[in-house]
């Protein structure tokens, strides 16, 4: 397996795996949480889920890899109608259940199966900047990690609208996509933090990109690996979300030393592990995931198969 292969494969996985870590502590205080830390899979807590359950983060993030692969590019309206059957039908949920669902999410969501065109249908006011288009925006980023910076930006902040239309939301998700293509790329986290945040503050390609960008500024890699983790918040604000997962990528030296910093920063934890799960798999590989957290994913074997069916998929439209 290539490098960019297993990085790609370790990005997706990376994510799922975060995310059904954080599962169990989801809502719960880090003061609670550092009393019993997380320090692998482990079954019912918040949600009371066996082991390896993942919430609708992931669903909506395999629904996009689905529509990828389905369509061959990025398709609004049909991204649109397979996350209105993952809430109405389960669609690409781990039993048949949909247990955890932003509201904003939610929302948006019914204004898609009420016929709202799918680029119109996020929140688009400054309390809709929740991190729910962040949570599922890491297969944008790998399906087209070989294009250009603005093409990449251009279908992250389409992307991101369909639930999350304000412009720092869709910012947001052009950041993470950035820094996941110099992460594909082989960049070493540090270097790929302020390569990202470099071209991210050339592309303005948002009408309200110049208002927004003192919003990112704080986004270098120095100041962020400096922070202590009393500075970091894990609500779940967009910038929080991204701010708290670059910060653990940033000041650990492993796949699970990201992800179990981030899941025990409470609070959001399941998207924390979510979006951290997909830096560090992006930057370790899929061969530094444990075996034995990754073997109790719910319906690991049809992710597998669905995952290998976005390589080649991504492979034979030359991305």
């Amino acid at each position: 397996m290539t490098r960019e292969k297993s990085c790609i494969l370790g990005a997706l996985s990376g994510a799922l795996t975060g995310d059904a870590l954080g599962v169990p502590v989801e809502f719960q205080a880090r003061e609670s949480i550092r009393k019993d830390p997380v320090t692998g899979m482990r079954a019912y807590g918040t949600h009371k889920q066996p082991a390896g359950t993942w919430s609708d983060d992931s669903s909506l993030l395999l629904c996009t890899v689905e529509s990828l692969i389905e369509c061959g590019a990025f398709d609004a309206a049909d991204l649109g109608r397979r996350f209105v059957r993952w809430k109405n039908e389960c669609h690409w949920t781990p039993y048949g259940e949909v247990f955890d669902i932003g509201n904003a999410t939610s929302q948006a969501i019914s204004r898609l199966a009420s016929g709202v065109q799918p680029e119109e249908a996020g929140g688009n006011q400054e309390r809709d900047n929740g991190n729910g288009s962040l949570m599922r925006i890491l297969p944008l980023a790998l399906w087209f990690s070989h294009s250009r910076a603005d093409v990449l930006a251009g279908a992250a902040a389409r992307s991101s609208s369909l639930t999350h239309r304000h412009p720092r939301s869709q910012m947001a998700c052009i950041f993470y996509c950035l820094l996941v293509q110099k992460l594909i790329a082989g960049i070493a986290p540090v270097t790929a933090c302020d390569e990202a945040l470099n071209v991210f503050k050339d592309l303005k390609c948002l009408p309200a990109f110049i208002v927004e960008l003192p919003q990112f500024l704080s986004l270098s890699a120095d100041r962020i690996a400096s922070l202590a983790e009393t500075e970091i918040a894990s609500s779940g604000y967009v910038l929080h979300t991204l701010t708290a997962s670059i910060w653990c990528l940033l000041t650990s030296d492993s796949f699970d030393q990201t992800l179990l910093k981030a899941v025990n920063l409470g609070s959001d934890s399941d998207t924390t592990g979510t979006v951290a799960g997909g830096l560090a798999g992006a930057c370790y590989g899929v061969q530094c995931i444990p075996a034995g957290w990754k073997s109790v994913l719910a319906r690991h074997e049809e992710i597998d198969l669905l995952f290998a069916k976005f390589m080649a998929g991504k492979t034979s439209a030359g991305r």
